[in-house]
């Protein structure tokens, strides 16, 4: 569920130093907007940012870019950025933008971004709208433009219909799948080291299996 629009929530995200404001300017060379070139890790459709700040605060050694469109979602995460800022706790491997994901091209390079994550996407059910789903041959085809070679997309979902509909997408357009599971948390393997989001933790609290997968573009050598 999206929060209702929040008066202002465009103004204050403008005066954010954790928003990146022109990202198209960026492109070619986001490592020169942190303090230490490291692979650059992304994740589209970020919510209100719990999973990346959890990210980079473990992994201090990757630098991360949250991608939002909805400004009054953004802002929850801008809060939060503040809130730990103010705590003595702040990430300077983590920055936001706040734009639709069909412009990944323009913001990232070819071979830009080492990895994408996908979790808990609009399952956008009703048939004519697939098209809009983040894991449709539509945006596997905007990712495998900027992946580096080695890079890969992760997803997870609680909706299998969307599961289901994004291994025949990976399958029909010649990604590779390199790990999948129907139940995460009880995967040791794909459940090593993972990072809970607000809605996994939801959902997999009313019993609900959690489903992953790791894909990666299947370019020709």
């Amino acid at each position: 569920m999206r929060l209702r629009n929040i008066p202002g929530a465009k103004d204050m995200i403008a005066e954010s130093r954790y928003v990146i404001q022109d990202p198209q300017a960026a492109r070619g060379d986001w490592g020169a907007l942190f303090p230490v070139r490291q692979p650059i890790h992304l994740e589209v459709g970020m919510g209100k940012g719990r999973f990346l700040m959890d990210m980079a605060r473990i992994h201090p050694d990757v630098n991360y870019v949250g991608m939002e469109m909805y400004s009054s979602v953004l802002l929850r995460a801008v809060q939060k950025m503040e809130e730990l800022t103010a705590a003595g706790n702040e990430l300077p491997n983590l920055v936001f933008v706040r734009t639709d994901a069909r412009l990944l091209p323009e913001i990232f390079a070819p071979e830009e971004a080492e990895r994408i994550y996908l979790n808990f996407s609009d399952p956008w059910p009703k048939a004519r709208y697939a098209k809009r789903r983040l894991t449709s041959r539509r945006f596997l085809a905007l990712y495998e433009r900027i992946l580096a070679p080695e890079g890969h997309v992760e997803f997870k979902t609680d909706n299998r219909e969307l599961f289901d509909f994004s291994l025949e997408e990976i399958k029909e357009t010649g990604w590779k799948l390199l790990a999948c599971t129907f139940d995460l948390h009880h995967d040791p393997a794909m459940n090593e080291g993972n990072v809970m989001t607000e809605y996994e933790e939801r959902f997999s609290s009313r019993g609900n299996p959690i489903f992953k997968l790791v894909c990666a573009p299947g370019r020709k050598k």
